[in-house]
């Protein structure tokens, strides 16, 4: 038994929508055996763009029921019975949530006519419901309205129960193993199975062709499923749109999330905004106050007038800082890691030789200061290598920075003997060095280990 259902919505995403219409047809297979049509008050205004599309205005629905005052009957009406609409997942999220709303599960099997149809009857330009139905021949009568478009869904679903062996695909569509359900109703399943359980990147594509996202991933199939899942707003609109998905593997999250931010940067996908504003960033210095002590500080790099090392977050700054002081014994006070009018006391650092209490002559404190500020100048002059695990077990993945600035990544043959910088450069992919892939390589290079080799 099947509910062949569609609604018409205020329009503001899964959780702001609210359901204005709802048409629900009864269907054995073979008749119609009940119907339920209502307009539905929403209890918030309907947009005028909505009301332009539907028709529908705010002094229709001023009387008409809540949702709540209908709930009941759509229970009893699609309970053991198949929830199938044209782009299901859209109906199906709204109606979830509304029930949600009001303190009720809602779970239902669940079939969608765009993607029986784009299995049953491929090769169409469009399967909208609209260039559907009048490319097979079934009119549609009050476009934009519940009932009308309900009772299209119903003959279409009519047509496609009648193409041969089409019980076969609708016993694969209703296995719960199948996943057919949760996917975008443009995506062909055989796309989505050919995504591996691999760190990468991927592609969503429109129709056109068009790169409409760029994501990366520990996990690509993973990550792409909980797109589909993912009910916010943006998350629908995306998922909607997308007809093709294209990957590339990375071996390492730290070769994706530099993957990923390149490709952001090179095409500046619809639906990417998380790299489209720089991160802030911040610096180390030093300064010699009223004393002669030369201290060593760190802030944002706008009020930093000689940065001596940059960073993109205010904690790999500060742990950065800790580290100088513990090597080079310098004065945590000094290093501005602790606020005191006295002595240090900082609660990890115990390697000040007493220039807070006056017992270290200011001239050798100062000696340790400009031994660490050269070693921290020397170190961004580095050509520093970071190794990560390659896309296949026959390859090593490698980062290369220079200079303290990014240049790229790239894949060598593990048989390969690497000794030299003119080795590994001939395996580097050229990358430019942005705010956000510098912010990348600092963090990663905190916590990984990395080989040096002098440029």
């Amino acid at each position: 038994m099947y509910t062949i259902i569609d609604i018409e919505t205020t329009g503001n995403g899964i959780k702001g929508n609210k359901i204005t219409e709802i048409s629900i047809f009864k269907f054995d297979g073979a008749q119609i055996i009940e119907e339920f049509t209502s307009l539905v008050n929403p209890q918030c205004p309907i947009p005028a763009f909505i009301t332009g599309l539907t028709g529908i205005d705010d002094n229709m629905v001023r009387n008409a029921p809540t949702f709540s005052e209908i709930a009941t009957d759509i229970l009893r009406l699609t309970e053991n019975c198949v929830f199938v609409a044209h782009a299901v997942n859209f109906d199906y999220g709204v109606i979830k949530e509304e029930f949600r709303q009001i303190g009720t599960d809602f779970i239902r099997k669940k079939l969608c006519t765009v993607r029986l149809s784009r299995k049953l009857i491929p090769g169409l330009h469009s399967y909208s419901l609209g260039k559907l139905c009048s490319l097979v021949g079934i009119p549609i009568i009050d476009r934009h309205r519940a009932r009308g478009d309900a009772h299209a869904t119903v003959l279409l679903f009519e047509r496609l129960m009648g193409i041969p062996n089409a019980e076969i695909t609708f016993k694969t569509f209703l296995n719960a193993r199948s996943q057919e359900a949760t996917l975008p109703p443009h995506l062909p399943k055989s796309v989505f199975d050919a995504i591996p359980h691999k760190p990468g990147i991927y592609y969503f594509k429109n129709k056109k062709g068009e790169i409409i996202y760029v994501g990366k991933a520990i996990n690509l199939k993973k990550r792409v499923l909980g797109h589909f899942y993912d009910k916010s707003t943006k998350e629908i609109q995306m998922c909607n749109e997308t007809a093709y998905i294209e990957f590339e593997l990375s071996g390492s999250e730290l070769i994706a999330l530099l993957m990923e931010s390149a490709e952001i940067k090179r095409l500046f996908p619809k639906y990417n905004r998380a790299q489209k504003r720089g991160p802030k960033q911040y610096a180390i210095f030093d300064y010699e106050d009223r004393n002669g002590i030369i201290h060593l500080a760190y802030n944002i790099i706008k009020a930093v007038p000689n940065p001596i090392k940059i960073f993109y977050n205010p904690t790999d700054c500060r742990t950065f800082l800790e580290n100088i002081c513990k090597e080079f014994s310098l004065c945590p006070k000094y290093c501005h890691l602790l606020q005191t009018q006295g002595a240090c006391s900082h609660h990890e650092i115990e390697s000040c030789d007493g220039i807070c209490t006056s017992n270290e002559p200011v001239a050798i404190y100062n000696e340790k200061v400009r031994t660490a500020i050269a070693y921290m100048k020397r170190a961004e002059k580095e050509v520093r290598i970071i190794k990560e695990k390659g896309r296949n077990p026959n390859e090593n993945a490698v980062v290369l920075i220079s200079q303290g600035m990014y240049k790229g990544y790239g894949f060598i043959d593990c048989q390969l003997e690497i000794s030299t910088l003119d080795d590994i450069e001939a395996f580097i992919i050229p990358q430019k060095n942005t705010l956000e892939t510098q912010r990348i390589v600092e963090s990663m290079l905190s916590k990984t280990k990395t080989f040096s080799l002098q440029s």
